[in-house]
């Protein structure tokens, strides 16, 4: 099956998503002179709507910007475990692991933050205006996905233990028709108050009502961890090298740093294979678990582990590891993720990458009562029961992420890609395959997006450890090239085409000062253009 087709393009600025109806919304911004971080902020809004199971205003969210002078910042809405939150609350209560599911699944929401400090540094309209348009389709009801029904019905005995959830998508306990209207009416009203005032989601009337409704669910939040949670500063990204050009990544707690190691581990190697290759796909392949392996071991939200694997001297040493095809690694495992993006570019080269989500589908299926808003599960996927580890579940400790974000400069900081793509562990190697398939091969945004696509399995979910390791492979890559695989030690696991996961997004800026760009096609997402 060909899935190519041409990238969009545009030399007034570009939007793209995973569904049309936000990327509509971004471009109606740039069209009216708003700027990529306000098209960013709009289209966050509409896929609360267009998307719902994947992310929300009880969700996280990070972003990378950069900004016409090559100054890169990023914002981290990431939140904390619960003050209550020691191992021994959980192990005492009968639980190996924290539930995915109900008020011990959730952190404290870091979109809103994460939204408002965006807002904050980089936005030139008010949050009122750009979250409106979201607010109206709220009331009226967006026209159901095949993507929101697909999760609807995985998650359909959760949703329907949840009254609002149950009244939203489920009303008559069966998954809602592709097309049904979806209105929301607390849910519209929470996003106006929301825009009035974002920190009132943390020290106001809604922060003591979500509060109420997870100490109800058992869950040892104090109150005092969620109003810390309105705190977010901009930060500087974090960056490496590939290919002669610079990468810039979301820092901690999200895995960045993966997609960096891989880099290092790559660089100078994968581009000197053909594209799409058994030796390119080898060598990525055994860089992802590595940096795996690093991840479970060694490396947590607050703690070092992140710097230590990016030594030089440690680098090097890997990479003569993978060249003797005796690389240490752990078995560990994965979990599909649940996430959705945004790119935009405007008239300026101001580019965003923005990602948010919570966690799993429908987060922990947990809304705060007469809000619409659901509650994210970050904590049950993220933070572990093992004792010792980086990420074992503390009072007030963020668990580490999956979502990650980039934009690729030139040395001079001229913008020459921003991307993403959700997908859970999946993240930060599809992360390195685009960034593979761009600087290595020249791949434009639509063939890179639409690449075939191969996953290592397990990665480093919490949620179950020590699963027997794949290599999941769409059968658009030759079966000579997986025959070849095989036979070096991979147990490859043929996935249908497009089959993978994920939904990237990239727009690209060419030396004649034209963007290009595409949505991937294993969703209904677009690309359109600004002229």
């Amino acid at each position: 099956m060909d899935t190519r087709r041409p990238p969009a393009l545009s030399a007034g600025g570009m939007v793209s998503s995973s569904h049309p109806a936000a990327s509509l919304a971004g471009a109606r911004v740039l069209a009216d002179g708003g700027n990529a971080v306000d098209a960013t902020l709009a289209m966050a809004a509409l896929t609360w709507l267009t998307l719902p199971g994947q992310c929300g205003i009880g969700g996280d969210a990070f972003a990378v910007v950069r900004e016409p002078d090559g100054r890169v910042w990023t914002v981290n809405g990431s939140g904390y475990g619960p003050d209550g939150g020691t191992p021994d609350f959980y192990t005492d209560r009968g639980f190996s692991a924290i539930p995915l599911d109900g008020a011990l699944a959730v952190a404290v929401p870091g979109a809103p933050a994460a939204l408002a400090r965006l807002h904050t540094e980089g936005a030139t309209w008010p949050l009122e205006q750009l979250w409106e348009p979201a607010a109206r389709t709220a009331e009226s009801g967006l026209p159901c996905s095949a993507r929101t029904a697909g999760d609807v019905t995985t998650a359909l005995t959760a949703v329907c233990a949840d009254p609002d959830l149950k009244s939203v998508y489920a009303p008559a306990a069966r998954p809602p028709h592709v097309g049904t209207r979806l209105a929301q009416s607390e849910l519209a009203r929470t996003i106006r108050e929301l825009a009035r005032d974002p920190g009132g989601f943390y020290t106001g009337g809604f922060a003591e009502r979500a509060v109420a409704a997870l100490q109800a669910g058992g869950a040892p939040f104090s109150g005092a961890e969620w109003a810390a949670g309105a705190h977010v500063a901009a930060e500087p990204s974090v960056s490496g090298r590939y290919a002669g050009a610079v990468v810039h990544q979301t820092p901690l707690p999200t895995p960045g740093w993966m997609v960096l190691q891989q880099a290092a581990l790559c660089d100078g190697v994968v581009g000197f294979h053909g594209w799409m290759t058994a030796e390119a796909i080898d060598w990525l392949a055994r860089s992802a678990r590595l940096s795996f392996a690093d991840r479970l071991a060694l490396c947590g939200a607050d703690n070092d582990g992140a710097r230590y694997v990016l030594q030089p001297e440690r680098l090097d040493l890997q990479r003569r590891d993978l060249e003797s095809r005796c690389e240490q690694r752990t078995p560990v495992d994965v979990g599909i993720g649940d996430t959705t993006s945004t790119v935009a570019v405007d008239a300026d080269g101001r580019a965003v990458s923005f990602i948010h989500s919570l966690a799993f589908t429908f987060g922990a299926k947990f809304t705060v009562p007469g809000t619409g808003v659901v509650l994210n599960n970050r904590l049950g996927r993220g933070a572990y029961l093992i004792p010792g580890h980086p990420n074992e579940v503390a009072p007030r400790r963020k668990p580490l992420h999956t979502l990650n974000a980039w934009v690729v400069t030139d040395d001079a900081g001229a913008l020459l890609h921003a991307g993403n793509t959700p997908g859970g562990d999946g993240q930060v190697q599809w992360n390195m395959q685009l960034i593979s398939h761009l600087l290595d091969h020249g791949l434009d945004p639509a063939e890179a997006v639409s690449a075939p696509r191969f996953t290592v399995f397990p990665g480093s979910d919490a949620d179950v450890v020590g699963a027997t390791e794949e290599l999941r492979i769409e059968d658009t890559v030759p079966d000579a090239v997986r025959s070849e695989l095989a036979s070096w030690g991979h147990r490859v696991v043929a996935q249908g085409a497009l089959d993978a996961g994920g939904s990237a997004q990239i727009i690209s800026l060419d030396e004649r000062g034209v963007l290009s760009g595409a949505a991937d096609p294993r969703q209904e997402g677009v690309a359109l253009g600004v002229d």
